[in-house]
């Protein structure tokens, strides 16, 4: 499957190791005097360790690689001790990765570990996390791009913010451009998901009251976007593995955006799981034109 992972530069890494210490997942060793991937299956694909390479050898990229698995992880780090762990999930917390950190924790009680998991952010007594909270300082000090930091957002919280302004946003979730999201994140999980063209918000009036509300979100723009295999992808991931409901692809009138259409449509042609995909048409003057379901 194709997903965000780490790529390193071999040629930049000078072998100082900090990236290692790091990676709380244990993904990362030293070899021969440089930092390697030990394991696809480690990667959690978030980023920690970008922070700490003082040399820029470490990016993220969109690959083939062998899906993320947070069991194996446990396994692997657990003998490592409480704090390690605990670094761990307060790692995922921070990206808003429930899913995973809820399975930890359900490893961590079968197996019986003595770990004090209040200390985890969040954390409540009944050993579940808070669905919506996060750290609100949004950029992580671990690195990595704070554009690309995954989160889910508290409806009530923006509805409040939006009382005085008279505008009400329905956006749930950060990041939306098609090539930053995670098509695996918890915002997709079993959701409806509006695929929308760049220009769509800008020219339509009820972008979020009558299109995006209810909806996950990704952008993209057809015309001038690069890589669109990674979209189709993506998109089929969402299908597949994240089990998406609904995908709505709204899109302008003009010829070019027509291409959005047939990204989604060859998705769901290659995902297993078929899905039912609706059409909205925004005219250049920001006017609605159409909406029709035209697969399902």
């Amino acid at each position: 499957m194709k997903r965000t992972i780490i790529n390193i530069d071999e040629e930049l890494c000078n072998g100082c190791g900090l990236c290692v210490e790091g990676c709380h997942e244990g993904a990362l060793q030293m070899i021969d005097g440089k930092a390697r991937i030990v394991s696809e299956l480690y990667c959690d694909g978030l980023g920690a360790c970008i922070g700490e390479c003082p040399v820029g050898a470490i990016t993220l990229e969109e690959r083939e690689a062998e899906p993320y698995d947070e069991i194996k992880v446990m396994e692997r780090i657990s003998p490592k001790g409480e704090s390690t762990v605990l670094a761990h999930l307060n790692h995922l917390i921070d990206h808003n990765q429930h899913n995973y950190v809820e399975q930890a924790i359900k490893y961590i009680e079968e197996n019986n570990l003595d770990f004090d998991l209040s200390k985890l952010k969040n954390y409540k007594k009944d050993n579940s996390l808070k669905n919506n909270d996060m750290d609100k300082s949004n950029i992580p000090k671990t690195g990595g791009c704070p554009g690309t930091k995954m989160m889910s957002f508290d409806n009530k919280e923006t509805e409040n913010q939006s009382q005085s302004s008279g505008h009400q946003s329905e956006l749930r979730q950060w990041p939306i451009q098609l090539h930053l999201v995670n098509p695996q994140a918890p915002y997709f999980q079993n959701s409806d998901v509006l695929l929308a063209a760049d220009c769509v918000a800008f020219a339509s009036g009820e972008f979020h009251s009558k299109f995006l509300k209810g909806k996950s979100l990704a952008i993209a723009c057809p015309k001038i976007d690069t890589n669109m295999d990674v979209y189709v992808d993506k998109l089929t991931a969402m299908i597949d593995n994240a089990n998406i409901n609904t995908l709505t692809v709204a899109l302008m009138e003009v010829p070019c955006c027509n291409g959005l259409m047939h990204i989604a449509k060859k998705a769901v042609d290659q995902a297993e799981k078929k899905i039912p995909i609706k059409k909205i048409v925004i005219g250049i003057k920001g006017n609605f034109l159409k909406e029709e379901w035209v697969m399902g």
